[in-house]
């Protein structure tokens, strides 16, 4: 028997509510408050659109897997998806031609390098990596059904707009700003290309990586597409199956290793959680069982992930009980003996 068969049941999953609405409110007035005034960090400067986006900017989410929805600050605002865009896409394609395939095509472990390196590609087998670093994710695209590009992207904007729950749009400054300058992401697919990790067109395959990156999304949609995956790939805002529970672990375990780049292990000590990060600001955070974290913030530490998404994730995981690693002692009484 796979255990990786999406068919086969599996006895236990984590469980748990997230605290009253009130206090879930509560909770995220006093993060955005209290982080909102921290000015550490730079935007992105990968690509000119995103360099203008106003530092200011902050923004925090939660959707609970019974559907309730709060969020605080900049909600209204608009920002691309980015790498924020890998679980999901990674989602869809296990979902697509199973989990296992992926794992063994492109690699599971963390490269222990930045997101956008070259030199993880040459050193590992064949050009694998994971799919939570630009290498691992392009592949990742490569292997969407289909030979035409219009149906793979097809494919990627249903696939995000139903983890969203709602139909997702390009920003068309962000994909213009993206495809003008993205040399070393062409590099990388020619690489992996040459090694055989990717077998259809490179140049195709970084023109749909880059639309998926493109798709712009709020801080609530995040932390819907977060809450689906917490929800064992049923939106629950929508009520709609997206992909299968067991694709959910699979890419929330990735996630839990490599979703935070280099600085995953730190992540993973203070949050509890898995999470992704994007260049543009965002972070989603999925607590298994209970719903999604999205943040919004656009200055990046050195690793590229959100200074003020970062503070606000590890306070609200300790404060709404979403850390899966935290434990209390059972109240029972003492065993003789």
């Amino acid at each position: 028997m796979d255990p990786h068969d999406a068919t086969v049941p599996r006895g236990f999953v984590s469980t748990g509510e997230l605290p009253p609405g009130d206090r879930v409110s509560d909770l995220l007035h006093r993060a955005h408050t209290r982080f909102r005034a921290v000015d550490d960090g730079t935007c992105s400067d990968v690509y000119p659109a995103l360099a203008r986006v106003d530092p200011a900017l902050f923004a925090i989410a939660v959707t609970g897997v019974s559907g309730t929805r709060t969020s605080v600050g900049d909600i209204d605002r608009r920002f691309t998806l980015m790498s924020l865009s890998k679980p999901f896409v990674l989602a869809l394609v296990c979902e697509s031609i199973g989990p296992e395939t992926v794992r063994e095509r492109i690699g599971v472990d963390a490269t222990g390098r930045p997101f956008n390196s070259i030199e993880a590609v040459e050193r590992s087998p064949h050009g694998r990596t994971n799919p939570m670093v630009n290498s691992g994710a392009i592949a990742t695209t490569a292997l969407i059904p289909s030979s035409d590009l219009d149906h793979r992207w097809d494919f990627v904007v249903d696939g995000l707009s139903r983890f969203a729950g709602r139909p997702l749009d390009l920003d068309r400054e962000v994909l213009g700003s993206a495809l003008r300058t993205n040399d070393r992401n062409r590099a990388i697919a020619r690489l992996l290309h040459s090694l055989g990790a990717i077998t259809v067109d490179p140049d195709d395959t970084v023109e749909l990586y880059t639309r998926q990156c493109s798709l712009a999304v709020d801080v609530d949609d995040l932390a819907a597409m977060g809450a689906t995956l917490a929800n064992g790939g049923t939106n629950p805002i929508t009520g709609e199956v997206v992909v299968s529970p067991v694709v959910c672990h699979d890419v929330m375990a990735v996630m839990a290793t490599a979703g935070m780049y280099d600085t995953s292990g730190t992540w993973l000590w203070r949050v509890g959680l898995p999470g992704k990060s994007g260049i543009s600001g965002g972070i989603v955070t999925v607590s298994p069982g209970k719903g999604g974290l999205g943040t919004f913030s656009p200055p990046l530490d050195h690793a590229g992930n959100s200074v003020r998404g970062q503070l606000a994730s590890e306070f609200l995981a300790a404060e709404l009980g979403l850390d899966v690693f935290a434990t209390r002692p059972v109240d029972r009484p003492a065993i003789t003996r």
